[in-house]
């Protein structure tokens, strides 16, 4: 085991998943400080393509994915009429070695929080430890500096390394870049909530439906419990904050901007309408960044590449992020290529997936509705497939190249 002092902000997927990899992968002084007094279930559903299932099985943890998310078997593309445009297998029926899952962020993060204790000790993640300053003078050492939300007062913490995974508005990020990096809006809102309900279609299905001026996505993310998401224009609403993903809102106004979804194969109105909960969220990202490493410090997931949360790779590519930062770190190279090694690597493809998210929110859904509208189902239905083939190899889950790709794990030396 290596003895490289390792300090990780943020407790969130990729956080935790950067702990368990480097784990994993040798290091085993490995400590996560996370701004949250305590670790909650927060938030709603979230889908797993099969490169994150991929990773995260490959970290062992199969079984707990199985047990707590449902396979997701079809993505399915509907009009505002609920007419079918274009369906797709997903998963293993799409020829991948991995399934895609959809489960609730909060069980993810529960199962990652579960295993991080187990494997590297219950002190291993510091609650209420928000990182406030980075001081690097020293060679070699990191100086982190961090308030402690139960207290008040501040707290040192010494580490060779340091993972900022500390979501949209890091701190730590417009610390090293010198300011404050801004966060863009294309002026729509999402809207996401759960409902217990019966399953639709085949039970385990993902649909997307609507146009480019409105859209709602619905999957199960349990037995008897579906998630869903509704983006549409802020209008003349007040924008709640940009980065903010826990703003409540009535899940009966919700309810209004989809009356006309009414169909014999689910009544989306009445879906919304009867959740017991629902938040609003104005769609945020940042610009892909010039660089993701400062000396001993690195960006991960939103840090690094905050992206509109299309294509279910937000979570993904965070996922992904962290299983090479720990590849790179245990190849035997000094920590400074290793960590050049990390950006060199994954910061070109995650900026391509954020300009990606921009256009599938944009121009993609502009053109296929424009189609629909006219009766041509069948060229919308090529325009689609055309689309999520070239976001698969540009995100990397094209089923050739995930299925063949070599492994990202580390072999150990006892």
């Amino acid at each position: 085991m290596s003895k490289t002092r390792i300090a990780i902000a943020g407790a969130g997927v990729g956080g935790l998943t950067a702990a368990l990899s480097l784990h994993a992968a040798g290091f085993d002084d490995v400590v996560l400080l996370e701004a949250a007094r305590e670790i909650r279930d927060v938030g709603v559903g979230i889908n797993l393509p099969p490169h994150a299932v991929r990773e995260l099985s490959e970290l062992g943890l199969e079984e707990e994915l199985a047990r707590s998310g449902l396979p997701t078997k079809e993505l399915a593309y509907y009009d505002p009429a609920g007419q079918l445009i274009w369906a797709e297998p997903r998963g293993h029926d799409a020829g991948y070695r991995w399934p895609q899952y959809s489960i609730h962020r909060g069980q993810l993060q529960r199962i990652l929080v579960e295993a991080v204790r187990k494997r590297l000790g219950l002190s291993a993640i510091k609650t209420g430890q928000r990182v406030l300053r980075v001081d690097q003078e020293s060679a070699g050492q990191v100086h982190v500096g961090a308030i402690d939300q139960s207290s008040g007062q501040s707290v040192s913490h010494f580490a060779e390394v340091l993972v900022a995974a500390d979501g949209i508005r890091s701190a730590i990020r417009d610390g090293l870049r010198g300011g404050v990096t801004p966060i863009a809006s294309n002026g729509w809102v999402m809207y996401r909530g759960t409902t217990r309900a019966e399953p639709f279609l085949t039970g385990a299905t993902m649909i997307i439906l609507g146009d480019e001026r409105q859209r709602i996505v619905v999957y199960p993310i349990a037995p008897g419990l579906l998630n869903w998401l509704l983006v549409r224009p802020r209008g003349d609403t007040a924008a709640a904050e940009l980065g903010n993903w826990n703003v409540s809102v009535s899940p009966e106004v919700v309810a209004s901007y989809v009356d006309q979804y009414r169909f014999d194969w689910l009544d989306i109105h009445r879906l919304v309408g009867a959740a017991s909960e629902a938040y609003e969220y104005p769609m945020a990202d940042i610009d892909p960044l010039p660089r993701w490493v400062f000396r001993r410090c690195a960006l991960l997931g939103d840090a690094a590449h905050a992206m509109y949360p299309f294509g279910s790779n937000g979570a993904s590519q965070a996922i992904l992020d962290a299983r090479v930062f720990a590849y790179e770190l245990a190849s035997g190279r000094t920590i400074d290529e290793a960590l050049n090694g990390y950006e060199t690597r994954r910061r070109p493809v995650a900026s391509g997936v954020q300009l990606a998210n921009r256009r599938q929110a944009g121009d993609v859904m502009a053109k296929v509705s424009a189609m629909a509208r006219r009766g041509a189902h069948g060229d919308a239905a090529s325009e689609l497939q055309d689309a999520e083939r070239s976001y698969r190899q540009l995100a990397g889950f094209d089923v050739d190249e995930l299925n063949n790709r070599k492994s990202w794990s580390v072999r150990v030396r006892s």
